[in-house]
């Protein structure tokens, strides 16, 4: 929702700093300066600007002399999702006792189960008769802190609830699409699930992004390991070649490979823990990491690979 909606116009701001002023000073049994042009001081509301909507529920509240918070009901049902979408299942519970009507919601209920999960198998589904989004929620709150504990207890919660489907695709999207999920369960899993991994692979878009922001993006959903080793490889292998279909213009023109960006990939990841590490007091310089590149990749030219280091040092490591 833009800015303008929310917006008061200059006569509603006044009035409604001069009515908190008024509030202000009842409530501290204090009394307003009076005589504005008799030159006393006069106490400055404190400039607060809400909505048309949040103004008259503070107008109408005032009236009838409530106190405490406004009703969450009354509030526009975009803001009510955006606050409660902080909350965990628990407290939603809880927050769904003290608001009944909100608490049946189911609207809202899937708007928060879809902001959270943003791909489950269930939702293409045909739902039956007295389905409850609720109950969806809760049930995918427990499968992701299952998941968190054990990744394989977590996906079988899942489809045992008919909430996925075994199809390395459908796992796939529901993984790139769920805020939930523990990196560290998840790197266990898709070392694993090597399907469900090149499945994710290709769910990346790389087309017109620099190597190094499209590396971060790609370790950003899949965390890399923090040894080396034979899954680093396979991670680094299967975005060389991600990358380079997403990009064929690039590809053709800096004439790279697969095998390329697989070098400047591992650059990439030395000169980060170069730059970036404690321990390491003599960092490497532009000059250095140009020429040890150019070593392994013979093709690619001296600016893209300057260009590259400009990257790291002036944003920082790929895998942070």
């Amino acid at each position: 929702m833009g800015q303008a909606l929310w917006r008061l116009s200059p006569r509603q701001q006044q009035q409604l700093q001069e009515e908190l002023a008024d509030q202000l000073t009842e409530s501290g049994g204090g009394r307003r300066d009076q005589g504005r042009d008799g030159g006393g001081s006069q106490r400055r509301a404190p400039q607060y600007c809400y909505s048309p909507d949040i103004y008259h529920l503070l107008k109408t509240r005032r009236g009838k002399e409530q106190h405490g918070f406004i009703d969450l009901e009354m509030l526009p049902p975009e803001l009510g999702i955006t606050i409660l979408s902080y909350l965990n299942a628990t407290d939603l519970c809880l927050a769904g006792c003290v608001w009944q009507d909100l608490g049946h919601d189911e609207y809202l209920w899937q708007g928060l189960c879809k902001s959270t999960w943003g791909h489950c198998s269930i939702y293409n589904k045909r739902l039956p008769a007295g389905f409850s989004y609720r109950r969806l929620y809760l049930q995918l709150d427990e499968g992701s802190l299952t998941f968190n504990a054990n990744p394989q207890e977590g996906i079988s919660y899942f489809m045992s609830k008919g909430i996925l489907v075994d199809h390395p695709k459908e796992l796939a999207k529901f993984i790139f699409y769920t805020r939930r999920l523990n990196w560290k369960m998840l790197r266990i899993y898709l070392d694993e699930r090597r399907d469900v991994l090149d499945e994710l692979v290709t769910l990346h878009n790389f087309s017109n992004q620099f190597l190094p922001n499209a590396l971060r993006d790609f370790f950003r959903h899949i965390h890399a390991p923090e040894e080396r080793g034979e899954y680093l490889e396979t991670l680094i292998t299967k975005f060389s070649h991600r990358f380079c279909a997403c990009n064929p213009g690039l590809v053709r023109d800096l004439g790279l490979s697969p095998d390329a960006v697989y070098v400047l990939c591992y650059s990439l990841i030395l000169l980060s823990i170069d730059l970036t590490s404690p321990h390491v007091k003599n960092k490497m310089s532009k000059r250095e990491f140009i020429r040890n590149t150019r070593r392994a990749a013979h093709n690619v030219s001296e600016d893209f690979v300057g260009h590259l280091y400009d990257n790291i040092y002036l944003i920082g490591h790929v895998a942070a």
